[in-house]
């Protein structure tokens, strides 16, 4: 092991989630989840649908509470808070959602300036200079600032929901299926979009994806989640080759294997 690898690894974690359980009825979707994310670390989740990935960033930003479990950022529990507390720890988080997300009835640029003019932090022209110059950052024109979402295309709609994620310069950024929806190509691009800015901002990421390639390029750790649990987690590099049954049956995407799939017969 490196020095630098040595120190991340006494370092107080960015993001800890320690044994989170999460019961819906009779249906128990985490049971006992644990993960350290160091800070400037890109994480990425993996798992088939309903595995409790995005159930997991729900409890993360507060969205859920795990009913056993704790939660902490920066070293400081969060998992409970409420009010005031909990709207100043979400000032440092940005978040690209599932489908882009995006505001229908505002401009793009009120869309990516959308804290700042509902914090009243920042005029109505420092809001629109800020969107523009967040717009640059992932590839697009000033005469993009303008538009309405309804009339972007699929691969737009998600940069401009990146320009947004990035828009407060976030110490933590949450990714959930940042590719669904997009061309292998338009895919790609967002990805490695994903990796500069970040890179840039020196945020901690933590990404929910089944995208393989897309976790491949974003990722520094992956972590599978399978049945409430992570079975297994380490470097990105080192995923084709960890001997995990499980992993190896998701990540190249067989239908036999000891991940049972249920099939209705026609």
């Amino acid at each position: 092991m490196s020095a630098a690898q040595s120190d991340i690894m006494t370092e107080t974690p960015k993001i800890s989630l320690q044994n989170l359980h999460k019961r819906f009825g009779p249906v128990e979707v985490l049971k006992g989840l644990s993960l350290d994310i160091a800070k400037g670390e890109s994480v990425v989740v993996i798992g088939g649908s309903g595995t409790g990935k995005s159930v997991m960033l729900k409890c993360l930003l507060g969205l859920m509470e795990p009913d056993e479990g704790k939660i902490f950022v920066d070293g400081e529990e969060t998992t409970h808070l409420r009010g005031a507390a909990r709207t100043d720890l979400l000032a440092h988080f940005g978040m690209l959602f599932q489908g882009g997300a995006l505001f229908d009835s505002l401009s793009v640029w009120q869309n990516v300036a959308f804290q700042g003019l509902q914090r009243h932090t920042l005029t109505r022209a420092q809001a629109r200079d800020l969107a523009v110059r967040k717009l640059a950052d992932v590839g697009l024109k000033p005469e993009v600032a303008d538009m309405m979402p309804v009339e972007l295309s699929g691969g737009m709609e998600k940069r401009v929901a990146l320009a947004r994620a990035i828009a407060t310069d976030p110490d933590i950024i949450l990714f959930d299926e940042p590719t669904t929806g997009l061309d292998p190509i338009m895919g790609d691009v967002i990805d490695r979009l994903i990796v500069k800015c970040t890179k840039e901002l020196g945020a901690t990421t933590l990404s929910i994806t089944h995208d393989m390639a897309s976790a491949r390029t974003i990722a520094d750790r992956i972590a599978m989640l399978y049945d409430g649990k992570l079975i297994w987690q380490g470097e990105a590099s080192s995923i084709d080759d960890c001997g995990n049954p499980f992993v190896d049956q998701f990540v190249n995407g067989r239908a036999e294997g000891p991940i049972q799939m249920p099939v209705q017969a026609g």
